[in-house]
């Protein structure tokens, strides 16, 4: 082999391992997204759990707020109602007199 074929391939060698490091990077690089990609995967599902149970919390406070609202407008009718029959009351016990 010539001086000149030798250089020419002891330059594609150096090449060779050069691309092959690259590569072998990149691979490591990949496979560390693929870890930081499931790990994401994960905290999004953990995540759409807890808004989930939020949602659900949040609508059972909405049932209680309306049945509390329910219970103190059904309580203020009774007084109102009471209210007037006493007072129909009244005005039978005058027109009774």
């Amino acid at each position: 082999m010539t001086d000149d074929q030798e250089k020419l391939l002891a330059g594609f060698e150096d090449k060779f391992h050069e691309l092959l490091a690259k590569y072998n990077e990149q691979e490591r690089e990949i496979e560390r997204l693929n870890d930081d990609l499931e790990i994401k995967n994960k905290e999004l599902q953990l995540a759409k759990q807890e808004i989930s149970k939020l949602e659900a919390k949040y609508d059972f406070l909405l049932i209680a707020r309306k049945i509390s609202e329910d219970k103190a407008e059904m309580k203020h009718a009774k007084e109102r109602l009471s209210k007037l029959v006493r007072e129909v009351d009244r005005c039978i016990a005058l027109l009774n007199e």
